[in-house]
């Protein structure tokens, strides 16, 4: 076995060595200002402008409406903070849902100090949102809807084109958080009808810090940072030109290479699934059992700790995760399996395994031996396994 085996993709990837040998011109000998005149300069207004074509043909935009930001929470905060701050003195309603990444979740709870009544919609127990729901709490005070295109944590897709449909009878935008779905599924904004749409880089191959909003054309936005002409003039600062360079190249060969990589990563997917649920008793797959990314598992095993069976793994050389990266460090049980419907023990017990087409079925075979070993020795030593009996 290799020293890691890596099961982490949703939280972020490999740098594909293609990508890195794109960049590295642009850390060393090509390293002018995009904004100066001179060639050297002007050789990276190129490469942003190649770049930029690259993410808008993957996505099915206009090379216009693609900005590149940070990353894909500063996507997801200039989509949502800049629709107030356009009209700060205006009622504002933004609409989006329970289970959405923290980047959403927290901007909402930000943009409530500047008179915005926020809804959040419920989830069945797979994740799906509900969209009669949705078309209730639309009012004329509305005017942004954001829903992510597929879960973090449980890996459901939830209905977009429906969402867009029945905002747009109310004349209201929809904003979707699509970090996880490049390269796992096919994304063309016009087909899906949304106004604005975040990605990330780094969920993808390419590097971390570079982030994507495509904004459609006509969409009134506030510029989120002030001081430059740059992102044609929506987003001052010097560009990173590197990792610009490097996400368009990413997410090039992430498109091209969609169906041949997605394939793999569900037949492992679905392996793992199987092996697990007729394995370990008392584990279920959290999240729609067909509706999802393909590269994402979510389990839940009662009566132990996620993050006990992460550190048995980690000890294996084995790098998973319980939920989301961003949320790592906290011992609150995950927002989004509250969410769908399981009790504050049970969310504690929860594994996301995150495939990549570099995995192979010998690796998984090597999680599932150590997988069943972990959890038959945390439920000996378990006080709610022994009640149980």
């Amino acid at each position: 076995m290799q020293k890691n085996i890596y099961l982490d993709n949703g939280a972020t990837t490999e740098l594909d060595e293609c990508v890195f040998e794109k960049m590295k011109p642009y850390l060393t000998d090509k390293y002018g200002n995009a904004s100066s005149i001179y060639l050297l300069g002007q050789e990276s207004k190129i490469a942003i402008d190649k770049a930029r074509k690259q993410v808008a043909e993957s996505i099915g935009a206009d090379i216009c409406e693609v900005y590149f930001t940070c990353s894909g929470t500063e996507a997801n905060n200039w989509a949502i903070k800049s629709k107030i701050f356009i009209e700060p003195y205006k009622k504002h309603h933004v609409i989006t849902s329970e289970i959405e990444h923290h980047s959403v979740l927290h901007t909402c709870e930000y943009i409530k100090k500047f008179n915005t009544q926020i809804t959040y919609l419920t989830v069945d127990k797979y994740g799906t949102i509900n969209l009669d729901f949705l078309e209730q709490s639309l009012t004329v005070d509305t005017n942004l809807v954001s829903i992510m295109l597929a879960n973090n944590e449980i890996g459901t897709i939830q209905p977009i084109k429906e969402v867009v449909s029945i905002a747009k009878k109310f004349d209201v935008e929809v904003h979707s958080d699509a970090v996880q779905c490049i390269g796992h599924m096919p994304i063309d904004v016009r087909d899906l009808g949304v106004d604005m749409l975040s990605i990330s880089a780094h969920k993808f191959g390419g590097p971390k810090g570079i982030g994507v909003l495509y904004i459609k054309n006509g969409t009134v936005l506030d510029n989120f940072l002030h001081g430059g002409a740059q992102e044609y003039n929506r987003r001052g600062s010097t560009e990173n030109v590197a990792s610009i360079v490097g996400m368009g190249e990413a997410i090039s060969i992430a498109t091209k290479e969609m169906m041949k990589n997605t394939n793999i990563e569900v037949k492992l997917r679905d392996y793992f699934i199987d092996k697990v649920i007729n394995s370990i008793p008392d584990c279920t797959l959290n999240g729609h059992p067909e509706k999802r990314l393909s590269f994402n598992v979510n389990l839940k095993f009662k009566y132990i700790e996620g993050e006990s069976i992460l550190l048995l793994l980690n000890a294996k050389n084995i790098c998973a995760s319980s939920g989301s990266a961003c949320t790592s460090g906290s011992l609150d049980p995950s927002h989004v399996l509250l969410a769908i419907g399981i009790s504050h023990e049970d969310a504690h017990g929860s594994l996301r395994v995150t495939f990549s087409h570099k995995n192979t079925k010998e690796q998984v075979d090597y999680l599932i031996e150590n997988l069943i070993e972990i959890v038959r020795k945390l439920r000996n030593i378990s006080p709610f396994y022994k009640n149980q009996y």
